[in-house]
């Protein structure tokens, strides 16, 4: 039963890769709604290619998809093939609709959503709008590369923080966009004093930005703690553990109405892999009793871990 539950699982990654792709939509509806009608910048890859799109024309996909490719290609030599296929997906992805969203999105909506609300809200919902897309793309193993890749080869050669290595780049990409030229969509050059406003902005976006996925990925990381009452419990345990490739806890327990003597299954495990639990307990035994209850946090393999210092670090 739970061998066939499993090969269901080509449902689950068309699933991901159609999340993946909503996230990406997402990711690339902010920059082509609020950000680029605005002249506005960000950081990575995306930052860099809206640079050189605001001061020679270049379309901001093929930029992102040309720096992409190379660092790929650069990652894959220095890092070895650790870089999955839903990474190359959504970098394929985001290209494609980088090209085609400005082209099917009307000027007036845009107009009307972004422009006229003026560049500071614009910078909060673009990066609200991209970094959640950006979460949503993680969440589901997916990655929009750029920058991280950097970050990980720097990382390799000398130790650091890769968060850290990420926003000095950010912000040296961001601080960069003084050095070039800045042309609106009339054509008007961007006077100087507008270039260093929009260098605020792109801080502040980066930031939202960051904000938003960090948000995004804590609530789909938030575990549940399910007890699992049934008269199948050697079956139950052995579909989640081996099958569903969980771990399960048998608790000798005893029923007071009953006088019977029955093991509990313990498990705790993602919220977003509730449902597919739930699908097992349910082929195996429809009449099983299960109470399940958030957690605030799990710490261990397969979940967080520890960040507390121990004794022995701190001296």
């Amino acid at each position: 039963m739970g061998k066939n539950l499993l090969k269901a699982s080509l449902g689950t990654l068309v699933k991901e890769y159609a999340l993946v792709t909503l996230g990406v939509m997402s990711y690339a509806l902010g920059w082509t709604i609020f950000l680029l009608p605005n002249n506005l910048i960000g950081g990575g890859v995306s930052g860099f290619a809206s640079i050189l799109f605001y001061a020679t024309g270049l379309p901001m996909s093929v930029t992102y998809f040309i720096l992409n490719v190379l660092l790929l290609i650069i990652g894959t030599k220095i890092l070895g093939t650790g870089f999955g296929g839903k990474t190359i997906y959504a970098i394929f992805m985001t290209s494609i609709m980088l090209s085609v969203m400005p082209k099917l999105i009307p000027a007036d909506f845009i107009h009307e959503f972004a422009i006229s609300n003026g560049k500071l809200i614009c910078t909060f919902l673009g990066g609200i709008i991209a970094g959640c897309g950006i979460g949503l793309s993680i969440s589901q193993g997916g990655s929009t590369g750029g920058t991280d890749i950097v970050a990980l080869v720097w990382c390799k050669f000398k130790p650091a923080s890769p968060g850290r290595v990420i926003l000095i780049i950010d912000v040296g990409i961001i601080l960069s966009s003084l050095l070039f030229p800045s042309y609106t969509e009339s054509g008007d050059l961007l006077p100087f004093t507008e270039k260093l406003a929009v260098v605020v902005y792109g801080l502040i976006q980066v930031v939202v930005s960051g904000y938003a996925i960090d948000l995004y990925l804590s609530g789909s990381k938030q575990s549940v703690q399910a007890f699992i009452f049934t008269k199948k419990a050697t079956e139950m345990a052995d579909a989640i553990a081996f099958d569903m490739k969980r771990g399960v806890t048998v608790i000798p327990a005893k029923g007071w109405y009953s006088k019977e003597d029955k093991d509990v299954l313990m498990v705790v495990t993602r919220k977003t892999d509730l449902n597919l639990l739930l699908r097992y307990v349910k082929s195996i035994d429809p009449d099983a009793f299960l109470s399940v209850s958030s957690v605030m946090g799990v710490y261990g393999q397969g979940f967080d871990t520890i960040k507390v210092k121990t004794t022995k670090e701190n001296r």
